[in-house]
């Protein structure tokens, strides 16, 4: 069981290593964001622990690199920030669980075991509706062959909508899918709707009046 723990405070980081140690995991340590990623593209782990706040590179930056060059390692994000929207972003950039500071180390080590348990990860078949492509693993978006620039909460917005292809999905579903339930205001998922449609066309998103949103074929 090989762990990378990536965190800039060092205290923290060696109680980690003395603890995961006693567990019976192997932990390699880094202690800035650049660091961080070069491990975690170049070593098998079987998790990245992997604080937020870092040095030379975000921890968001380093999730969604891991993610965009396939790899699915599981990564646990470690954090004092502890609202909604802060743990729904975490997820959103690929991250597979949240930990807000200071944490019970059982706990830790309980989730960590989690993670491990779940089946391994292949990649996903590229998405396509029509001209529209949707690569889940590299998050890279394309129309009619043509790269498409897309924030994070887009894509992820877009490619709920497009694994549901066909079905009128609600602004409540979307809600909870895509922002977690950390968003309050179901308008919110209609703006980001209207900035998927000036990206992408119009037609790309459909209204169905009374029953949500939908792409491709449908009622």
């Amino acid at each position: 069981m090989r762990v990378l723990v990536v965190d800039d405070e060092r205290a923290l980081v060696r109680a980690l290593h003395r603890g995961l140690t006693a567990e019976g995991f192997t932990v390699d340590v880094a202690y800035d964001g650049v660091t961080g990623l070069d491990l975690a593209l170049g070593g098998e782990y079987d998790v990245v622990v992997l604080d937020i706040m870092l040095p030379g590179r975000h921890g968001y930056a380093v999730v969604e690199q891991l993610r965009a060059g396939g790899d699915h390692t599981p990564v646990l994000l470690l954090s004092a920030k502890d609202g909604e929207h802060d743990v729904a972003d975490g997820l959103d950039v690929g991250a597979d669980d949240y930990l807000t500071k200071p944490f019970s180390f059982v706990v830790l080590v309980a989730r960590l075991r989690a993670l491990m348990r779940r089946p391994k990860q292949t990649a996903d078949p590229v998405l396509r509706v029509g001209d529209v492509t949707l690569d889940p693993a590299s998050r890279a978006v394309a129309s009619g062959g043509s790269p498409v620039e897309l924030t994070a909460r887009e894509v992820s917005l877009l490619e709920y909508l497009m694994r549901h292809a066909g079905r009128a999905v609600t602004k409540v579903e979307l809600l909870d899918h895509v922002w977690g339930g950390g968003a309050e205001d179901v308008n919110v998922v209609e703006v980001y709707v209207g900035y998927l449609r000036r990206k992408l066309g119009r037609d790309v998103v459909r209204t169905v009046r009374g029953a949500g949103y939908l792409v491709g074929t449908g009622p």
